[in-house]
């Protein structure tokens, strides 16, 4: 089999949407009045998907005995967001397009396209430097709601545009609650929303999105250590669940936050270019020591050892469901040449995902639909169903019935044929060499488990 590479990242990404749509992973939201922009659904094969990535995130994070799990209210007290900086800090320059009302962000006028029909395929900083655009406005990116009936300023709340507040206001909760000591951690998965100027490349940039998120919570002076340890843990993760090593990379941050000592991005090489997945930083005590100073409420820790009393330091880090998501997505997409059987040759489209990430973890495939085949698979399925994500298939020829299971990545194919009834074994598919070898029907279960590394 040789991989097709000619692919530019316009058309890469063309092919991948299209895939997405119509093998059910990712819809645009609100598809039949238009589609809002921004924001979308996962479907069928996406839902699975992006469950087995969090699933995943979890249990490496949260199943070893110094990092706590939490899930936190969305809706939070407003004066989180004074205290964290979102309220005053949270915003972007804005500027509009006085001929087409296009609205760009100005850090990014040089990569966007005006919509000004005399000036169609420029790029908008020539236009703006021929003075079509308005001067720069700050724009905050929170979305902002009320309680209550009334519209008014003591009713204000927002969407978290981050989940990492959630995890800092209830450091002394989780840490009383569960008898945890410094060094230990926080995990959340959770819905994010920011009112982007822009969205663009996909699921790269949308106004909703889930984070992955950890708070590690370390005394003074040890930071850097669990920094370090917490960027290679982080970097293991990905390559564990089958991202091309040289698909990712670390981008050191040269401009640090004024909370941070040190920042870093692993970044994917998407279609479009590196783009950030997930950020490691060193917050310094800055956060606790904001909520500590607007709360009112004393958020020290005290060191039983060292008897003394600290703001503990936070190493973050910072993951996107969404972003991740579209990662794999991109690193499983292949194009093929691969024989048909028949001595020909043909593309195929497959999605290598690692198994622990494929939305299906095996098909059942009667050849055919007679002579008891039908039967033999059904029942094999009702076996299999309630410990693995599996799925039944009869209708067309097996052939075009492997191309189906192919582009929604589902690592093997189990075949009931003439043999089957003759012996009791059934033909098992591999998605990515494609070879087939025969195992015992009563065997399956157990191949299954060992194979996919459940």
């Amino acid at each position: 089999m040789a991989e097709k590479k000619s692919n530019t990242g316009v058309e890469f990404m063309d092919k991948l949407v299209s895939l997405c749509k119509r093998r059910g992973f990712i819809f645009q939201s609100s598809e039949i009045y238009g589609g809002l922009n921004g924001c979308w659904d996962y479907g069928p094969m996406g839902v699975e998907l992006l469950n087995n990535l969090k699933s995943s995130w979890w249990k490496s994070m949260t199943y070893r005995d110094n990092v706590e799990g939490l899930d936190a209210s969305i809706l939070m007290h407003p004066r989180v967001w004074e205290a964290s900086g979102h309220v005053e800090n949270f915003t972007d320059p804005m500027v509009d397009c006085k001929e087409c009302k296009a609205r760009f962000r100005e850090d990014q006028i040089d990569e966007s396209s005006c919509g000004n029909r005399a000036y169609q395929g420029r790029k908008a900083v020539k236009c703006q430097l021929e003075g079509k655009f308005t001067s720069a406005r700050q724009f905050n990116l929170m979305f902002k709601s009320y309680i209550g009936p009334l519209e008014e300023s003591s009713a204000i709340v927002y969407l978290r545009p981050e989940t990492a507040q959630g995890i800092y206001v209830n450091f002394h909760n989780v840490k009383d609650s569960t008898r945890q000591k410094v060094p230990f951690g926080i995990a959340q998965i959770g819905k994010a929303f920011r009112n982007e100027i822009n969205t663009k490349n996909f699921l790269f940039r949308t106004r909703e999105f889930e984070q992955m998120e950890m708070q590690f919570f370390v005394k003074p002076g040890s930071d850097m250590e669990w920094f370090s340890y917490w960027k290679e843990e982080r970097r293991k993760w990905y390559l564990d669940l089958g991202m091309s090593a040289d698909k990712i990379h670390f981008h050191e941050h040269e401009k640090l936050a004024h909370y941070a000592s040190a920042a870093f991005d692993i970044e994917f090489e998407f279609p479009f270019g590196w783009g950030e997945i997930e950020g490691i930083h060193n917050r310094t005590g800055y956060d606790l020591g904001r909520h500590q100073e607007f709360s009112g409420k004393n958020l020290e820790y005290y060191d039983d050892e060292a008897k003394e009393k600290y703001i503990p330091f936070v190493i973050e880090t910072s993951a996107g469901a969404s972003r991740g998501c579209m990662a794999f997505l991109c690193n499983a997409f292949a194009e093929e040449e691969a024989p048909t059987g028949d001595g020909k040759v043909e593309t195929r489209t497959v999605m290598k995902f690692h198994p622990k990430l494929a939305p299906v973890k095996a098909a059942i495939l009667p050849l055919v639909r007679k002579d008891g085949m039908p039967e033999i698979g059904t029942k094999l399925y009702d076996e299999l169903k309630n410990s693995f994500k599996v799925f039944y298939d009869e209708s067309g020829t097996v052939g075009k019935r492997y191309r189906r299971m192919d582009e929604v990545g589902t690592p093997y194919c189990i075949t009931i044929d003439s043999e089957t009834l003759q012996n009791q074994t059934v033909t098992v598919r591999e998605r990515d060499s494609m070879k087939q070898e025969r195992i015992a029907l009563d065997a399956v279960r157990a191949f299954l488990f060992e194979k996919l590394e459940m």
